[in-house]
């Protein structure tokens, strides 16, 4: 992998480790159930997407 690719790689981990963050902590300020389960959802799903980027280094 080239040096630009592992900056590529390293740049998107970065996006998803925020977003990440983001979506956790609106969970934990979340009131209504089903707005929770879902941004929970979407915290899980990034967390896939960081898994899975973290592999290709």
């Amino acid at each position: 992998m080239s040096p630009k690719e592992l900056l590529y790689i390293e740049d998107a981990l970065g996006h998803e480790q925020f977003l990440i963050t983001q979506c956790t902590e609106a969970v934990q300020n979340l009131q209504d159930a089903d707005l929770k389960l879902s941004v929970q959802q979407m915290a899980d799903k990034h967390q896939q997407i960081f898994n899975q980027l973290l592999q290709l280094m």
